[in-house]
């Protein structure tokens, strides 16, 4: 069994810093497994996700505004950008993001839960700790499984930085 690692990050939720569990990736890591859950209940890993480049997207919960935001702009990018495979993961329930995507009309992304063990959370470094949900993360994955661009947020409620994030996908879809 792996020790869990919890770190002070320069994370902060409303102006309050958090403590996040898991490790701080960086860009040239190898992205680590995990398991979570699509809506519809079936399991998801990153070898499950097609496409040159992943961008796997960790937040909060879909049912708020910038969640919300970010998901709809990445499934926009998504469209226009062949080889591109984009996973959105938060802790809502599997229902609860299923009922999301249907409203949101979202095409592109697909979404996963992480709330059975935060497997996603543990080994992307953004489980909060004290609230049982994910930080705002964005990690572009190659098709090697290497990582090339990784943003943990500052600010949770605030949006990532969507030019670099977008740069990395860019640059490594050639």
């Amino acid at each position: 069994m792996t020790a869990t690692v919890e770190r002070s990050a320069a994370v902060t939720l409303r102006g309050r810093k958090v403590t996040l569990i898991g490790p701080e990736l960086r860009a040239g890591d190898t992205a680590p497994p995990f398991t979570v859950l699509a809506p519809d209940m079936t399991p998801v890993t990153i070898g499950d996700l097609p496409g040159r480049v992943r961008l796997l997207s960790s937040v909060p919960s879909l049912d708020t505004e910038v969640c919300d935001l970010e998901t709809r702009r990445f499934d926009e990018e998504a469209a226009r950008l062949e080889g591109l495979s984009v996973l959105t993961v938060s802790v809502d329930l599997p229902f609860a993001q299923q009922r999301w995507v249907s409203a949101a009309d979202v095409r592109n992304v697909r979404t996963a839960s992480d709330h059975r063990d935060l497997a996603f959370g543990h080994a992307y470094g953004v489980a909060v700790k004290d609230l049982r949900l994910l930080a705002r993360a964005v990690f572009v994955v190659a098709a090697d499984n290497t990582i090339r661009h990784v943003e943990y947020v500052p600010e949770i409620g605030a949006h990532p930085d969507y030019d670099a994030v977008l740069r990395a996908v860019r640059a490594e879809l050639g």
